[in-house]
């Protein structure tokens, strides 16, 4: 850990131990020297406030003098002004509303107002949602569709946009995996949880969508569940490799990877056949049907939580 460089603050002021500056008020007033037989010359009193070149005030009258007679002003005719309460804070007129704290979403579950084995509404229902794909399964077109078509609010939160806001210094994972694109991957991820945590506690509903490999614990599933919380619902999108293939041939920038590591990354995503995980083949779909294929997955998932 870095450490500020430069000089301690000066400690806090404390009571009885004068001013934090460091100086007396003794010093900015001296007191008069001694006379020649020792004793200090009287101080004089202090002069009267007001200005210097005020009048003398005339002495106060006899104790039992009658009091002269009070010169009322005379107020100008207008609008009443509304007396200024004394005390009282200023009203708050910057916008700012308190928000509840963010915590875990719950696990899944038919919502009281629901008769039980009643079917649930995935487009009404406040609900987190995790997309996982390998690149060019459609996870980020899929989930900004499903976010914009919800008759409730969603946030769509995508952990590649996340990584990316890290300009100088970022680790692209595609010139190798290492411990410093590991580390921006799980800061990345403990953000979008922080965010998802943050909207679904708002009644705000969130899909992310991550490249999650079934092998690789590191950036597997626990982490989102850890960050998220248990009602997290992952759904895996897994198209043919020649989908796939062709859809990377589309991109640009940082986003496009080599053939090879495409097929690398879809053989590797293949290993969540068998996990229990929810799997959504959307190669002949284009993203309104893989969208709403998606709701149907979800009420199913509301209704029968995966294991995971």
């Amino acid at each position: 850990m870095q450490h500020a460089v430069g000089s301690p603050l000066p400690p806090p002021h404390q009571p009885g131990h004068g001013p934090a500056t460091g100086w007396s008020p003794a010093a900015q007033h001296p007191a008069p020297p001694p006379d020649a037989h020792g004793a200090s010359a009287p101080v004089p009193p202090p002069p009267a406030p007001g200005y210097p070149d005020r009048p003398p005030q005339p002495p106060p009258p006899p104790p039992h003098a009658p009091a002269p007679p009070r010169q009322v002003p005379s107020v100008p005719s207008g609008p009443p002004v509304a007396p200024v309460s004394q005390g009282l804070p200023a009203p708050d007129t910057t916008g700012h509303v308190p928000l509840p704290p963010g915590r875990p979403v719950a696990a899944p579950g038919v919502p009281p107002a629901h008769a039980p084995g009643a079917a649930v509404d995935p487009a009404t229902t406040v609900l987190a949602v995790l997309l996982i794909g390998p690149a060019g399964a459609g996870k980020t077109s899929v989930a900004k569709y499903w976010a914009d078509h919800r008759r409730v609010p969603t946030a769509h939160i995508s952990l590649d946009d996340v990584r990316e806001w890290v300009r100088s210094g970022f680790a692209d994972p595609q010139s190798g995996w290492n411990d410093h694109s590991e580390a921006q991957y799980r800061l990345a991820r403990r953000t979008c949880g922080f965010a998802a945590r943050n909207f679904l506690a708002n009644g705000i509903s969130c899909i992310l969508d991550d490249a999650v490999f079934p092998d690789r614990p590191v950036v597997g599933l626990g982490g989102w569940k850890r960050h998220v919380g248990p009602g997290l619902l992952p759904v895996v999108l897994l198209p043919g490799l020649d989908v796939v293939l062709e859809r990377n041939a589309e991109r640009a920038g940082n986003r496009r990877l080599t053939d090879e590591e495409v097929a690398r990354i879809h053989g590797r995503m293949a290993g969540w056949y068998g996990s229990g995980l929810p799997i959504i083949d959307n190669s002949q779909l284009d993203i309104a049907e893989t969208a709403r294929i998606l709701d149907d997955v979800l009420t199913r998932s509301i209704a029968s939580p995966p294991t995971w």
